[in-house]
């Protein structure tokens, strides 16, 4: 893959143009995961790419607009700065923004749905490799893997080491499921294929969608008591931040599991950092109030607690999905079609 300067268009296609002009504002290291292979050289006969210099700091302001200054379209990546209105003054073609993720709110602004530059993004590509993670997480839970791995990695002596609170099967289990989005469908998916039994609690989520799902609707409370696995799949929204605090911890059952792959904010970090002090319940965490999560954090050290580096979405297949989900958009954007995964203003309301 090619990494210039940024300075000039560096690629050109069989359409060509200062009108085609694609800013792809990723590090090359996101670039080659997104677009490997054939999906790069799909996306240089799209027209002009023009790629920001290596090392290149694509949350200044300055750096993103020198990138998109004869752009008609960025890709964005994570930490980009959004396109406020000296962004969007240094790039008067720009149309047309693709985000390989999920979330737009951090790229956006009023001034660029007021030009306007149309969004898009590719969330649908992460949804199963979350689902996926969240219920090898759900598995490793259930089955008491984290502490047994901590056990014997801390020194603990055999017989010390299997001693571990009761483990079950996913099978027959009542899993609950908060939010049911692209990834809670996802996930319930697996788990009902693997025998779980699903509830949901989502206000959005209607009585027709629910039995196409195979779940059952239940209020946040009935699902916290009555679930063996609360795994969060919710956006963040005024009605859903710290929507699970000391209160809602504590209507979980004894030996009671949760995973969070969405977002840290869904829940009280002090309580849950509390409850999971008392021994009660166990976590799976994959995202954390502050990342990188400090070294000397006490959620490492606690036996009932497995990790992992906000890294749900980081499969292979998932970002290649991504690419393919951004290709297919720009060929529509480019080919005047609509577009499948926009994104309109009125749609940030509910995404987290």
């Amino acid at each position: 893959m090619n990494r210039g300067s940024g300075a000039e268009p560096e690629h050109g296609g069989p359409a060509a143009g200062a009108a085609r002009t694609i800013a792809v504002a990723a590090p090359p290291a996101l670039r080659s995961l997104f677009f490997p292979g054939t999906l790069w050289k799909e996306l240089t006969s799209l027209g002009p790419v023009r790629l920001p210099p290596d090392g290149a700091d694509l949350g200044d302001p300055a750096v993103l607009a020198t990138l998109l200054r004869d752009a008609a379209i960025v890709v964005t990546s994570w930490g980009c700065a959004p396109l406020s209105a000296p962004v969007l003054a240094a790039a008067p073609r720009l149309r047309l923004l693709a985000h390989t993720g999920a979330s737009v709110k951090p790229y956006t602004t009023p001034a660029s749905f007021a030009r306007p530059v149309r969004v898009t993004q590719a969330g649908d590509a992460m949804a199963y490799a979350v689902g996926e993670q969240a219920l090898g997480l759900t598995l490793a839970l259930l089955h008491r893997v984290h502490r047994f791995d901590h056990s014997l990695r801390t020194g603990a002596e055999w017989a010390v080491a299997k001693t571990a609170p009761p483990r079950r099967e996913l099978r027959g289990s009542v899993v609950g499921v908060v939010g049911a989005s692209r990834t809670g469908r996802a996930y319930a998916a697996l788990v009902r294929a693997l025998g779980g039994q699903v509830v949901v609690c989502d206000p959005f989520l209607t009585g027709p969608d629910a039995d196409g799902l195979g779940v059952r609707r239940v209020g946040l409370d009935e699902l916290l008591a009555g679930s063996a696995v609360v795994s969060l799949h919710a956006p963040v929204l005024p009605g859903t931040a710290g929507m699970i605090g000391a209160r809602e911890l504590a209507l979980l059952p004894d030996c009671g599991l949760l995973v969070n792959t969405a977002r840290s904010a869904l829940v009280d970090g002090d309580a849950l950092l509390a409850a999971l002090r008392s021994g009660r319940i166990d976590a799976a965490l994959d995202v954390f109030d502050e990342e990188p999560l400090p070294v000397d954090h006490p959620l490492r050290r606690l036996p009932n607690v497995l990790l992992t580096p906000h890294e749900a979405a980081g499969t292979v297949g998932s970002r290649r999905r991504a690419g393919e989900i951004v290709l297919a958009e720009l060929r529509r954007f480019l080919g005047g079609e609509p577009l499948r995964h926009e994104v309109l203003p009125q749609d940030l309301d509910r995404m987290g």
